[in-house]
């Protein structure tokens, strides 16, 4: 079995921490910055907050993404195949999509309202094997 310090997973998921300033809600996963937070993107929570590393059960680490209830809805759905999917966390100072994955249930929008994320985390693992 080998080892890996927690520092070396630290220090990636440290750019989420101090690097990452937008989370966009998009209808396709983007993999990009401009599908992130344009093509794709249904609407944004800027002044994201991520919290320091730690520990994850039952291995690896983690950060947390904290929860919100104010994000911009900028998009309307237009049928089922448009609805938010997926979330983009994006560092606007550098153009860099940082991270994205799936929403825990696609949700309608309707632009002008407001949108919501409960917590959720990030993580790494340590060595498989």
């Amino acid at each position: 079995m080998g080892y890996l310090n927690d520092r070396i997973l630290d220090l990636g998921l440290t750019v989420l921490t101090t690097e990452a300033t937008r989370l966009d809600i998009c209808h396709t996963e983007p993999a990009t910055y401009a599908q992130a937070t344009g093509t794709y993107s249904l609407g944004h929570k800027a002044g994201l907050s991520v919290g320091a590393p730690a520990a994850r059960t039952p291995s690896g680490r983690k950060v947390t993404v904290a929860a919100f209830e104010d994000g911009t809805v900028t998009g309307t759905s237009t049928s089922s195949a448009t609805d938010a999917e997926f979330w983009a966390i994006t560092d606007t100072v550098n153009s860099r999509l940082l991270a994205a994955g799936p929403l825990t249930t696609a949700q309608y929008m309707t632009a002008d309202n407001t949108f919501r994320i409960a917590a959720f985390d990030i993580w790494l693992a340590g060595l498989d094997g």
